[in-house]
């Protein structure tokens, strides 16, 4: 009588997955091939607060520290708009002047109305989701390049506001919950509890991608990689938590000024949902395939046109989030609002921060971290006492060299792949 054996078999890491020093030489091989992604506008961020800290010593404060959120909020989420329609390889010359609108909407509905200011900033998104629909429908149904149909709407965006807030007057805001979204911080207790969900989330989804990778034999990063990615997540939030948590106000015993600024939380939230919707959904793999390869996304079965109209949509809501920021940093609304140098900064970090102008390369991160290159620009030049017009040349400086490196990395790029 024979007995027959078995053995369980549990899943290994896979053969042909990298360890650390074959991830490390993978990593600079895409860099000299010319994947740079956001090498260039993390290098610019350390060597700006360098140079700045060196200067103005009173740069790195913690009231400082505080300013370049504040500073750079309404940019940083109107960019983050704008990525999806760079990734189309379109553009929006509007976003500026429709976050304006939309910020004029929302001081109408909440300051002369008196509605809610829940009211108010549905009436702002609505408006800014029906701008990106007529502007979507125009390029994608009626054919009208992007360019065009968005200077259109710049130019008309203007007259926009001045008509809603009747002539240019300037209209306050008084509901307090909308002011407090720049001008308010959350509890120091709330800042860590944000940090300690906010890291613990990255981590679970971190090491649940790793397990899962390795189950199924795919190739995935060495757990060292993984641990450092966590790792210095900690590092920068904690050390990001902890600088906000100190007293900034110059006479705490009669206002106290700590805490994480609530617009942080606001953008951290967006930034990983609009992150989720692009690497982890039908939708987002369809706008890289369209931004990629238009007539072979069409050929594969997507809907192009639904793609490039959803993009516009969601470009012009979150230019209404930004109008919305803007509006409660300046506690009120008035025919600048959207105006001057917003669209420009709003573009300019999308592109420092590594998205493509030639489509199908980009990620929301992108946003954030070319919103803090203009901020630092902006505020470091600021305490320097520098003229508006040496800033605006800096500034234009800086988006030349960015979209100089996307065009150089993309033509070495493509010979290398020849």
């Amino acid at each position: 009588m024979s007995t027959a054996t078995s053995t369980v078999q549990r899943p290994a890491a896979p053969a042909d997955s990298p360890g650390v020093g074959e991830h490390l030489r993978n990593y600079f091989s895409r860099v000299r091939g010319g994947d740079l992604g956001a090498l260039p506008a993390i290098l610019g961020l350390v060597v700006l607060c360098t140079v700045f800290s060196i200067v103005r010593p009173n740069f790195f404060t913690a009231g400082n520290f505080a300013n370049l959120f504040i500073q750079g909020g309404a940019v940083t989420l109107i960019a983050m708009g704008l990525i999806f329609v760079l990734l189309l390889g379109e553009i929006d010359l509007s976003a500026g002047f429709a976050s304006g609108v939309c910020a004029a909407i929302l001081a109408v509905v909440s300051t002369e109305m008196g509605l809610p200011w829940y009211v108010a900033v549905l009436a702002a998104v609505a408006t800014g989701t029906l701008i990106g629909t007529t502007l979507g429908f125009l390029v994608a149904k009626v054919g009208i390049p992007s360019f065009v149909v968005t200077l259109a709407a710049f130019l008309a965006f203007q007259g926009t506001v001045l008509l809603l807030i009747e002539g240019g007057k300037n209209v306050s805001l008084r509901d307090d919950v909308l002011i407090a979204i720049v001008n308010r911080n959350v509890p120091p207790v709330v800042g860590w509890a944000i940090f300690g969900v906010g890291v613990a989330g990255f981590a679970l989804i971190q090491l649940l991608r790793y397990r899962t990778r390795s189950a199924k034999g795919l190739v995935t990063d060495p757990m060292v990689v993984v641990l450092t990615r966590i790792g210095v997540l900690i590092a920068i939030a904690g050390a990001a938590v902890y600088i906000l948590n100190q007293e900034r106000s110059i006479n705490p015993l009669i206002t106290s000024l700590r805490g994480v600024p609530i617009v942080v939380p606001v953008i951290v939230v967006l930034l990983v949902f609009w992150t989720f919707v692009l690497r982890r959904t039908a939708y987002g793999r369809h706008i890289y395939a369209v931004g990629g390869n238009r007539e072979a996304a069409r050929r594969a079965g997507i809907n192009v046109d639904r793609i490039r109209i959803s993009a516009f949509m969601i470009c012009s809501s979150m230019a209404a989030v930004g109008g919305i920021v803007a509006a409660s940093r300046a506690n009120s609304v008035d025919a600048n609002t959207g105006g001057s140098n917003v669209l420009l900064f709003a573009v300019g970090a999308a592109v420092i921060g590594g998205t493509s102008l030639f489509g199908g390369k980009g990620r929301v991160l992108d946003a954030v971290l070319g919103g803090a290159v203009v901020a630092v620009i902006e505020n470091g030049m600021g305490l320097m006492n520098v003229s508006s017009g040496v800033k605006f040349v800096f500034t234009g400086l800086v988006l030349l060299l960015a979209a100089s490196v996307d065009a150089l990395s993309r033509r070495r790029a493509a010979a290398g792949s020849r």
